[in-house]
C-alpha cells in the first residue's frame, strides 16, 4: 500500500469514556470541546514564537491549523499529534535576518526560504526513515533512553512558566492558584468535566484572577479592550519567501532539532497509549516537513509537534486523532478572525504560566513511566549514567554550536541519550550501581567506565 493509502485506516470506532485510543473518538460533541481545550494548549507558544521572530502571529495560528491537518493527512490519522510554532527557528531567524527584536520582521522573506529549505531536508529525513524502516530505533532507543528524553522534553521547559510568565510575585501565587484549581479539578470531579481538567482550570483561574485584579486591584487588570477592538474577519499578513544560499544553509540544519522533537514525542505517545507508533515516525517526520515547507511559504514560522498538547492527552487519556481535526479546524477559523485570537491572548499570564507547569510536569513524568513500565534497571552503572546526563542536558539546556548553528536542549539530550548508550553499552556486565560509589573501592566488581 502507498505511504499515505487512506484504506488503512478504517472509520474511528466510537467509545463514550475511558481511554480514548488514536483509532478511536468521544462523541462529536465531546470531541470538538476537547479540540477547543487543544487549541487553548498550544496557542500561548504558538503565538509567542512568531513575536519574538516578528512574524505575524494571526499567520502561524493559521498555520498550525494548516500543518496539523497536513500531519494527520500524511500519517494516515494514525499519530495524534498538533503542529505548533517551533522555537528552534528563533535563534537562527533572528542571526540570518538581523531582527532587533520589536516589531515585523523587515527580513521575513530570507527567514522564510531558510525554513522552506529547512522542512524541505525534513521531509527527505522522514522519506529514508520510511523507506528502510525503524528498527534501528529500537536498537539504539531502548526505555532507558526513550523514558529520559520524554522525560527531558517538560523539564526542558520548566523555566518558561516557572522564569517567564510571572513578573511579580502576586503572578507566582496567581499560578500556584492555577496549578491547584487544575489539580482539583482533575481529582474531585468526574465524567466530561474531568476530561477537560486544562480548559475548566483555566477558566476557573482566569475568574479569581478578575476577582482579584479588576475587582480589588491587587495584579495587573485583565485588559478586555484588545477583544472589543478585534474585527471579527480578518485576512493575516501573507508574506512570500525569499532564498537567500547563506540563509537557508543557516536554518536548513534545524531539522536535526525537529527530528529530535518529533521522535521524542512520538516515544512519550507510544508510551502513554501503548500503541507501537515507530512504524509511522518516517510519515511523521515527513508531515511535520511539508507542514514546515507549507507555513514557510505563506510567512508562517516552521512548525513541529507539540509538548503542550502531549500533556494535555497524558491528563485527560484521550489520544483521539479525531480530537486533532476539530483542533485543526478551530486554529484555522483564529487564523481569520482577531476577534477570537484577541480572547485567547487575553488570558492572564500567570494562568497560561500555571497550566504550563502542570502540562510540561505531566510530560516529565511520563518519561518517568516508561522507566516504570518496563521496569529498567538503575542498579546498571549504564542505565544511571546514561539517565542522569540526558536529565541534566536537557534541563540546563546544554548547547553545542557547530558554527553559527546551535544545538540545545532537547537536541543535545536526545543525541547524548542515544551516543552515550551506544557506548556505554558495550560493557554487558553487571557492574557496581553508582548508588554504592562509596564501596567500590570494597568490591571485586568492575567500576563504571
Amino acid at each position: 500500500m502507498g505511504m499515505f493509502d487512506w484504506t488503512e485506516r478504517p472509520a474511528a470506532v466510537l467509545q463514550q469514556g475511558g481511554v480514548i485510543a488514536p483509532d478511536e473518538r468521544l462523541p462529536w460533541p465531546q470531541t470538538a470541546v476537547m479540540g477547543v481545550q487543544h487549541v487553548i494548549a498550544m496557542f500561548g507558544a504558538t503565538v509567542l514564537a512568531p513575536i519574538l521572530m516578528g512574524f505575524d502571529p494571526n499567520i502561524a495560528i493559521l498555520m498550525s491549523g494548516v500543518g496539523t491537518l497536513i500531519f494527520f493527512l500524511i500519517t494516515g490519522g494514525r499519530v495524534p499529534s498538533y503542529l505548533g510554532s517551533s522555537f528552534a527557528f528563533i535563534g537562527v531567524v533572528i542571526a540570518a535576518t538581523a531582527y532587533a527584536g520589536k516589531g515585523p520582521n523587515a527580513n521575513i522573506g530570507v527567514a522564510l526560504g531558510g525554513i522552506i529549505a529547512c522542512g524541505i531536508v525534513y521531509a527527505i529525513i522522514g522519506a529514508v526513515v520510511h523507506a528502510v524502516g525503524t528498527g534501528w530505533i529500537e536498537r539504539f532507543m531502548p526505555p532507558v533512553v526513550t523514558g529520559a528524553v520524554v522525560a527531558v522534553i517538560g523539564l526542558n521547559l520548566a523555566g518558561i512558566p516557572v522564569k517567564n510568565m510571572a513578573a511579580s510575585n502576586f503572578d507566582s501565587w496567581m499560578q500556584a492558584v492555577t496549578f491547584v484549581c487544575v489539580g482539583l479539578v482533575a481529582v474531585l470531579t468526574r465524567g466530561m468535566v474531568q476530561r477537560l481538567l486544562i480548559l475548566v482550570g483555566l477558566i476557573l483561574a482566569s475568574i479569581i484572577y478578575a476577582v482579584l485584579t479588576n475587582g480589588l486591584g491587587l495584579g495587573k487588570p485583565i485588559d478586555f479592550s484588545g477583544i472589543a477592538a478585534a474585527a471579527w474577519v480578518g485576512a493575516p499578513n501573507f508574506a512570500a519567501p525569499v532564498f537567500s544560499g547563506p540563509a537557508m544553509l543557516l536554518i536548513a540544519p534545524v531539522a536535526i532539532i525537529l527530528v529530535a522533537e518529533n521522535l521524542g514525542h512520538i516515544k512519550a505517545v507510544t508510551a502513554m497509549t501503548g500503541r507501537n507508533l515507530d512504524q509511522y515516525m518516517g510519515r511523521a517526520f515527513i508531515g511535520d516537513g511539508v507542514a514546515t515547507v507549507v507555513s514557510g511559504m505563506g510567512g508562517g514560522t516552521g512548525v513541529t509537534t507539540y509538548a503542550e498538547n502531549i500533556g494535555v492527552m497524558a491528563a485527560t487519556k484521550i489520544y483521539s486523532t479525531a480530537v486533532f481535526l476539530f483542533a485543526a479546524l478551530i486554529a484555522l477559523v483564529l487564523g481569520f478572525s482577531p476577534k477570537f485570537g484577541a480572547v485567547i491572548q487575553a488570558i492572564p499570564l500567570p494562568v497560561m504560566g500555571g497550566v504550563s507547569i502542570v502540562v510540561f510536569g505531566l510530560i516529565a513524568v511520563a518519561g518517568a513511566k516508561i522507566w516504570v513500565d518496563n521496569r529498567v534497571d538503575f542498579s546498571q552503572n549504564k542505565n544511571l549514567i546514561v539517565a542522569a546526563i540526558t536529565l541534566v542536558l536537557g534541563t540546563g539546556d546544554f548547547t553545542l554550536k557547530f558554527g553559527a548553528f546551535a544545538l540545545g536542549g532537547i537536541g543535545t539530550a536526545t543525541f547524548g541519550a542515544i551516543l552515550i548508550h551506544a557506548l556505554l553499552n558495550r560493557d554487558t556486565s553487571p557492574g557496581v550501581s553508582v548508588a554504592d560509589a562509596p564501596n567500590v573501592e570494597t568490591s571485586s566488581a568492575q567500576p563504571p567506565r
